[in-house]
């Protein structure tokens, strides 16, 4: 048996944590704040729980999430929405917590000329769409502006989420979790996964109560009361709250039972999390734009719980893989949730989907926000999906043309790629891109090949196909033609989505010279006017890429002329220059009985599915002697 004088830690038990949170009369709330303010590392965060069972709850769970308290880092401003209804001692546990207390009038040039963190106080039904929208937009991907808010569904409950900015998460809380019902993405080897499977197979209730998050996502698909996990429900009902008859309830306001299973209910005041994120559609309105009784809210029920910070969506939102791959890496790096989230739909939505309840992280203590995201794809993924639609889905390629199934995989690939939500988010760019290029050069490949082997085939007949679907552009220039005479370059623009431009360059005395589609190699031929029978025609190929990858040239000659003519290469495979155009050669040999006349040849480039063709005429003369 211990004595009296006994060390615990001698004997392998660990002296009781001093609380971090100690409920006082309302009378002596005031005397307290000043006791704990004068000693924030010694003495416990005052608060109020008469009459509040559920407080007093979420107090034992924070026990097990946070352990010690602490001074948190000021914000630049602060500015209490309805002061006067705040009970004494309040304002002063809230001075520390911002430098400069601004009166509600200098809200108006918050993001108009002040700038800075600006922390709003106020209980839930002061969050109001005036003047809460305002400060919303002003800020909004603001480099020099920052907004947070603390709230509750009453000053007692604002109370408790302005105690637990004063603490701090234990080093030994490192559990991150996500619950999805919309996506499945990867576990990493930091955040946990839950998604549609496990909620089949699993006791998510018990998976999500008896753990201690550092931070949790729900994701679903609800309302301001709920959030669905399959069977499963993140509950906002708060039944310490009173009931509003005027407001409009969910079925349980009405002593109907719930549209889910009552015993899958997961009450979200009992969730302990330091940090939880409710990324579904509004799952935090503001108070005027609120659907249901705040006794509901979920919301208002996370504020409830042990959470010292809770995200919540302010209105819609398309969060999805990039968003949840996003948080994923901002949770293992420490990097903000509401600056990390709102980044990345930030190419979605010309307004802030989610709202920070709670500090942001102190000044210098996590990395930097995250740039905003603007949802433009690769261009070359662009260029490429509009070429794809046009060999699909017009009538230039038969149906059963042999492209066909590879063009079709290929779309496949870039509608996933193109798409915000798509399961390729968690690669890089690099990565999709060097993808991307794979399956180019390889088609590419194959379509050289097949134009080498018939020249003749439907997709060299795009110029004309294109051209009888096209109108012409005004806007006409003039350049000089591979001949050296003077030539016209115009571009005839396609009527109908799945139409591609083509532009052409004609000069009188060759006749329409080169074809090409926007974006594509541009090519010029040089060669002698004249070659002799049985003699060798060197042929120079100017190129002009568009951008430095691969490219594949050919060149052919008539029907009537193959018989008596052999090209030497088959096929070039080039590399477009970074500047410039590049020289690449041809040889053609012909026969020594082949028949004195005028002849052309015609050569071509392919890169990205586009094929770029220069026609150049000259003259097979008799051979000397």
């Amino acid at each position: 048996m211990q004595s009296a004088g006994t060390d615990p830690s001698t004997t392998g038990q660990q002296a009781p944590r001093r609380p971090l949170f100690t409920p006082v009369p309302p009378g002596r709330l005031r005397t307290a704040v000043k006791e704990f303010l004068a000693a924030p590392e010694a003495v416990a965060v005052p608060v109020l729980t008469d009459g509040r069972a559920d407080l007093a709850e979420s107090i034992d769970l924070a026990g097990r999430l946070y352990d010690r308290t602490a001074l948190p880092a000021p914000l630049d401003h602060g500015v209490v929405l309805g002061g006067e209804e705040l009970p004494d001692g309040l304002t002063d546990l809230l001075a520390p917590l911002a430098g400069i207390w601004l009166g509600a009038h200098d809200l108006r040039r918050f993001g108009h000329g002040l700038g800075g963190s600006l922390l709003v106080v106020g209980t839930y039904d002061r969050l109001r769409l005036d003047p809460v929208r305002d400060l919303l937009q002003s800020t909004y991907r603001a480099e020099d502006a920052g907004l947070s808010f603390l709230s509750g569904r009453d000053p007692v409950s604002l109370l408790w989420n302005v105690a637990k900015q004063y603490a701090r998460p234990s080093a030994a809380l490192t559990r991150l979790g996500l619950f999805t019902d919309t996506d499945r993405p990867a576990s990493t080897g930091d955040v946990r996964v839950y998604d549609d499977r496990d909620f089949d197979r699993d006791d998510i209730q018990a998976e999500i109560l008896g753990n201690q998050w550092r931070k949790v996502v729900f994701q679903g698909h609800g309302k301001d009361d709920s959030i669905n996990l399959g069977e499963f429900t993140i509950c906002g009902l708060n039944t310490a709250a009173t009931r509003e008859p005027s407001l409009l309830g969910p079925r349980c306001a009405y002593g109907l039972p719930c549209y889910k299973p009552e015993d899958k209910l997961v009450p979200l005041n009992r969730v302990a999390a330091a940090e939880v994120v409710l990324s579904a559609c509004n799952s935090g309105p503001l108070s005027d734009l609120a659907l249901y009784d705040p006794r509901y809210q979920i919301l208002l029920n996370a504020l409830d719980g042990p959470a010292r910070t809770v995200v919540s969506a302010v209105s819609v939102h398309d969060s999805d893989r990039p968003e949840n791959t996003a948080w994923m890496r901002a949770a293992a790096t420490g990097t903000d949730s509401v600056d990390t989230l709102n980044a990345s739909l930030a190419g979605s939505h010309p307004y802030p989907a989610f709202m920070r309840f709670g500090l942001p992280h102190p000044q210098g203590g996590a990395p930097a926000a995250p740039a905003p995201s603007d949802h433009r794809p690769d261009e070359l993924l662009l260029t490429v999906g509009t070429r794809l639609t046009a060999l699909l889905t017009g009538e230039l390629l038969p149906h059963n043309h042999p492209l066909r199934p590879r063009l079709v995989k290929l779309a496949r690939k870039v509608d996933l790629r193109v798409a915000r939500p798509t399961h390729l988010a968690d690669r890089s760019a690099d990565e999709m891109r060097a993808s991307l290029d794979a399956d180019l050069q390889s088609l590419d490949h194959v379509i050289a090949q097949q134009v080498t082997e018939n020249p003749e085939t439907e997709l060299m007949n795009y110029p004309a196909h294109f051209g009888d679907r096209s109108r012409l552009d005004e806007h006409v220039e003039d350049v000089v033609c591979h001949c050296g005479r003077p030539a016209q370059r115009f571009t005839r623009r396609g009527l109908l989505p799945h139409v591609l431009d083509t532009v052409c360059v004609v000069c009188l005395r060759c006749g329409d010279v080169t074809f090409r589609v926007p974006r594509a190699p541009e090519l010029l031929a040089h060669a002698a006017d004249e070659v002799p029978a049985g003699g060798v025609l060197q042929v120079r190929v100017e190129l002009t890429a568009p951008r430095p990858g691969p490219v594949r040239l050919g060149l052919f000659v008539p029907t009537y002329l193959r018989d008596s003519a052999a090209v030497e290469p088959a096929v070039v495979r080039a590399k477009g220059a970074d500047r410039g155009p590049k020289d690449v050669s041809f040889q053609v040999r012909f026969a020594a009985d082949t028949a004195p006349q005028a002849y052309y040849f015609t050569v071509f480039a392919v890169q990205d599915l586009a094929v770029s063709t220069a026609r150049r005429h000259f003259g097979v003369v008799p051979r000397q002697g």
